[in-house]
């Protein structure tokens, strides 16, 4: 079975859309409309793979990166420009050092798997939107 972050990555790259729109003159990673989304999505990723009492709610997680790929694509970005924008490991890179940056300002420790259950669990508890991405097992 493949894994949710497999899942989510091919269904950004695979499921086409129709029409081509104009290229866009800046980087997705500078639309805080998709970019902060995203680092969200891959907070709740992380606290899924890495804490055991808590899972994806996968369906609902590729409803919404489905949204946001729609939404890129409604912005003026190819498929080739969102494609390199999640296959870029300098934005994985970057992406892990926000996420770890913002499980650090709640207090918690990005490297521990139970500070991450705990942030998993206060951010379901305030349904946000990491939260609602996710669910207790």
């Amino acid at each position: 079975m493949y894994k949710f972050k497999t899942v989510i990555l091919a269904t950004l790259l695979i499921i086409p859309f129709a029409g081509v729109g104009a290229v866009s003159a800046k980087a997705l990673r500078d639309e805080p409309s998709i970019d902060g989304p995203m680092l969200k999505v891959a907070i709740a990723i992380e606290i899924s793979d890495k804490c055991s009492s808590i899972e994806a709610r996968k369906l609902k997680g590729l409803n919404f990166l489905w949204g946001l790929k729609t939404a890129a694509k409604k912005l003026g970005y190819s498929d080739d420009e969102i494609k390199a924008y999640v296959d870029s490991k300098a934005e994985k890179s970057r992406m892990r050092a926000l996420g770890e940056s913002y499980v650090r300002s709640k207090g918690f420790d990005p490297t521990s798997d139970a500070d991450l259950c705990a942030l998993g669990q206060q951010e379901i508890a305030a349904n946000s939107l990491t939260g609602s991405l996710l669910r207790n097992r």
